[in-house]
């Protein structure tokens, strides 16, 4: 990224933050917060913290960003009839229509119910299951002119990203039995969960990011389903910030160092911005999602991997390294 281009994102970025600002304040005085303080406990009320930053590069980089006090005082439908729904069932069809406009509302109804359906009681398996389907497509069949038709419905359209939906909601409420808690931020993709994001704010530096782990740990044992759909992890500090999977350890919670994949970012650009445009950057997303994301068996375990590690989240990796790369992605 040249100094132009630095200087016209950070104007915008500049721009999208006062704004956010501003709602976010006027919402949040709207929404009686003891009620939530009482449930959230410890984890509390992040998003004075994180709303300046992290949900001004989402909206520079063509996300839709809503606030939960905008959607729990109707300004803003998200599609979703209680809590306890994880997936944004209208934005999901709505999406999967526009994408495969050539299949019948059945093909897509067929299909959102395998999405939606969680077979196991085993996570990693569902979220492996959820892969396939969000990579390969779901294959689905349906009556047509009394005869059976197989066919397939595709969850995302990689040809053109303007058909699929690109949302970032801040904070999420979801509930599972008898647990409620409130993710600082949920990325969906045509209603579907595929991040989540914890942003924390402790004194040192190495509890910071290990806290976050935890919090996350308890969101995955307490409120699994929200996870059968996720890609990407992801804890934020301040301007700070690390990316990993379901299966990492906290230490295997790294910073990726590059926006295009191959240069290293302009000085003064931040972890954050760095990671929401290297990660979060449509194109790119979807190329990480088709290509960098593997699943490991070892006998009974299985180990879910971001391939990219090696380049994007060492500061100094050898150019020699670099070439010797799997190209098998681009950026």
């Amino acid at each position: 990224m040249n100094p132009a281009q630095l200087k016209k994102i950070t104007v915008k970025a500049s721009r999208v933050t006062r704004k956010l600002r501003r709602r976010f304040y006027l919402t949040q005085s709207a929404i009686p917060l003891l009620k939530r303080q009482q449930h959230e406990g410890r984890e509390g009320i992040t998003g004075a913290a994180i709303a300046p930053s992290l949900l001004t590069w989402f909206e520079v980089i063509g996300y839709t960003v809503l606030l939960e006090p905008d959607i729990a005082l109707g300004k803003h439908q998200i599609g979703r009839s209680s809590y306890s729904d994880v997936v944004l069932y209208q934005r999901l069809h709505q999406a999967l229509q526009k994408i495969n406009p050539k299949k019948p509302d059945e093909a897509i109804t067929a299909a959102i119910h395998q999405v939606t359906s969680i077979p196991s009681s085993d996570l990693l398996e569902n979220n492996r299951r959820f892969h396939k389907l969000l990579t390969n497509g779901v294959e689905v069949e349906y009556l047509c002119n009394e005869e059976i038709v197989h066919d397939k419905v595709s969850l995302i359209d990689t040809s053109n990203l303007l058909n699929n939906d690109w949302l970032a909601i801040h904070p999420l409420t979801v509930v599972e039995g008898s647990y409620a808690h409130y993710p600082d931020v949920v990325v969906f993709i045509n209603g579907l969960p595929l991040a989540v994001i914890v942003s924390i704010q402790p004194s040192d530096e190495q509890a910071t990011f290990k806290e976050g782990y935890q919090r996350i740990q308890t969101y995955i044992e307490q409120i699994p389903k929200l996870f059968s759909y996720n890609i990407f992890l992801v804890i934020t500090y301040g301007n700070r910030a690390r990316v990993s999977t379901l299966t990492s350890d906290w230490q295997e919670f790294l910073p990726w160092r590059t926006i295009d994949g191959e240069d290293f970012p302009a000085k003064g650009a931040t972890e954050l911005e760095v990671m929401i445009q290297g990660i979060f950057d449509k194109r790119r997303f979807l190329e990480q999602v088709l290509h960098l994301i593997v699943f490991e068996e070892n006998g009974t375990s299985i180990r879910k991997k971001l391939l990219r590690r090696p380049f994007c989240t060492t500061q100094y990796f050898k150019k020699s390294l670099r070439q010797n790369w799997p190209h098998n992605f681009e950026f």
